[in-house]
């Protein structure tokens, strides 16, 4: 099934198109999308059709940095009637907790996680929008670069509403390379931007989680949540996607066992194996298949030495990683590399 995601994805979409001199209304017809729809922003329509539009727009508009740009015009507002809930949360914690566990009432193609290290918040970010709906712009699968980029700089405008309009993350990273101008990303996200990063998200202080939320009313709170447990809890077929979103994260600290991983999900083994099962996969058949596209991204990377690869990958040796990487992918790591920055 097609993830799907809601028109107020595109709220002020035309405004930007104009500013930037393209046909906004041409461009949505090009991907199947119809303009008319912008007025019903709860309106639901295939998150690939949103990807290719702003991937589309911005090359016609020669802005590398158009999903960013459409990202500073949004406002807490454009989640929908979510965002009603998540005003009146008492601080910046439990709204995250609520953007995060009902994110598919928005955004079905969008995985936000959280993670707290060191006294450091990490939120990654990632998504999956299933096949492109048209053939424009060609290819197997459409790029989510631009998509990508508005999920990011809309959720630091988030956190900017619960905190301060000045606030900056401590660093924001993207696995995909720089643009030749990265001014409009140091603009909106701060200066500590990193392309060809091992991740895409936002990494804060950790206490800013525990910031009261200004914007909340007490008399309220029991209303918003009267409506929260009316909304439809996450399909519990999203074992698999959590599944690999956890063995991401935990590969690099040496503890990605079935056993962690469960316990991660609030399963026991069992249960996680039986959930797998009944997607047609094996945790060891997931955990391959993360290494898998992990290690093509990491090895490609010149940032990347093949021992910090290794160790990324969850291998205890160097020699382990490069036996197993010939298995996968019939050559050895420093082949792979050779090739790729021939």
């Amino acid at each position: 099934m097609k993830p799907l995601a809601r028109y107020a994805s595109l709220n002020r979409y035309v405004d930007l198109c104009r500013s930037v001199h393209i046909d906004a209304v041409d461009l949505m017809r090009s991907v199947g999308l119809a303009p008319a729809s912008l007025a019903n922003p709860d309106q639901w329509v295939p998150a690939a059709s949103i990807a290719a539009l702003l991937e589309l727009s911005a090359t016609e508009s020669g802005r590398e940095d158009f999903g960013l740009l459409l990202a500073e015009l949004r406002r807490l507002s454009n989640l929908g009637p979510l965002s009603l809930v998540i005003r009146e949360e008492p601080d910046v914690r439990s709204a995250l907790d609520v953007l995060i566990r009902y994110e598919h009432t928005y955004n079905e193609a969008l995985r936000i996680r959280l993670t707290e290290v060191s006294g450091l918040a990490t939120l990654r970010i990632g998504l999956e929008v299933g096949d492109p709906a048209t053939t424009r712009p060609s290819a197997d699968s459409v790029d989510t670069r631009q998509t990508v980029e508005l999920a990011v700089g809309a959720t630091v405008q988030i956190l900017r509403s619960f905190l301060r309009p000045a606030w900056h993350p401590v660093s924001v990273g993207f696995t995909h390379s720089a643009p030749q101008d990265t001014s409009t990303h140091r603009r909106i996200l701060g200066n500590a931007v990193d392309f060809d990063h091992e991740f895409t998200g936002i990494v804060f202080y950790a206490s800013d989680l525990d910031a009261r939320n200004e914007l909340a009313d007490e008399l309220l709170r029991p209303y918003a949540r009267a409506f929260l447990d009316s909304l439809p809890a996450a399909d519990s077929s999203d074992t698999l996607s959590r599944t690999r979103e956890l063995i991401e994260v935990l590969l690099p600290t040496g503890r990605c066992s079935v056993e962690h991983v469960a316990r991660s999900l609030g399963f026991d083994r069992r249960t996680l194996h039986r959930h797998l099962a009944e997607s047609g996969d094996t945790f060891t058949a997931v955990l391959n298949s993360v290494r898998s596209s992990l290690a093509q991204r990491l090895v490609s990377n010149p940032r990347y030495s093949l021992t910090d690869v290794a160790v990324h990958l969850g291998f205890s040796t160097q020699g382990s990683f490069s036996r197993w990487f010939r298995t996968q992918f019939s050559m050895s790591p420093s082949e792979w590399k050779a090739q790729r920055q021939g």
